[in-house]
């Protein structure tokens, strides 16, 4: 329980500093660009292997964060809007909106062997890329949120996430990679 209060409050601090600091007149290639660069710098090998399935991992992330339902896509849609055959993955879940009035998104990807790491990455970028054209013109709100997606690797997994929640999702999502974390 005390650790449940202590992460929500570093939640909401982590949602509060990063509203302080949202400007309106950054380039927009700028926060991609951020992402990137953060994944690059990521330690790959201090990740703890969770102790949760990638279905189990979003359906915490996604309930935690208040985020609405979402469809769950098999291994032909997979390859369909990812462009990622789900034969170079142990383990993958992939949710997103039923209907096109939002660009939330949300997926955890598990890779047999690392060297398939750079394809499933490239995928993302494919998907956010679309993500982004089909809302450029709908919904500024929603636009936004598909420019600043969040693309984090550890170990073997690759997480994805489109949400305005992004924070709070990411921050769930890591602390199954913890020691203690993902039980």
């Amino acid at each position: 329980m005390k650790k449940m209060m202590i992460l929500l409050l570093t939640v909401v601090i982590a949602v509060v500093l990063g509203a302080c600091g949202n400007g309106k007149g950054q380039n927009e290639g700028q926060n991609e660009g951020q992402n990137q660069e953060q994944n690059q710098n990521q330690d790959q090998n201090e990740a703890v292997e969770p102790k949760l399935s990638a279905k189990e991992m979003i359906t915490q992330m996604t309930k935690q964060a208040g985020q609405p339902m979402f469809m769950e896509l098999d291994k032909l849609t997979l390859k369909r809007f990812y462009g990622i055959d789900a034969a170079v993955l142990e383990d993958f879940n992939v949710r997103m909106p039923m209907a096109n009035l939002s660009s939330n998104e949300v997926a955890i990807f598990k890779v047999k062997d690392a060297k398939d790491i750079p394809a499933v990455e490239a995928g993302i970028k494919k998907r956010a890329e679309e993500v982004q054209k089909e809302f450029q013109s709908k919904k500024a709100d929603q636009y936004e949120n598909a420019k600043n997606y969040k693309l984090l690797t550890k170990g073997n997994y690759v997480l994805f996430v489109i949400s305005s929640k992004q924070a709070e999702m990411t921050k769930v999502y890591e602390s199954f990679f913890e020691k203690n974390g993902g039980a």
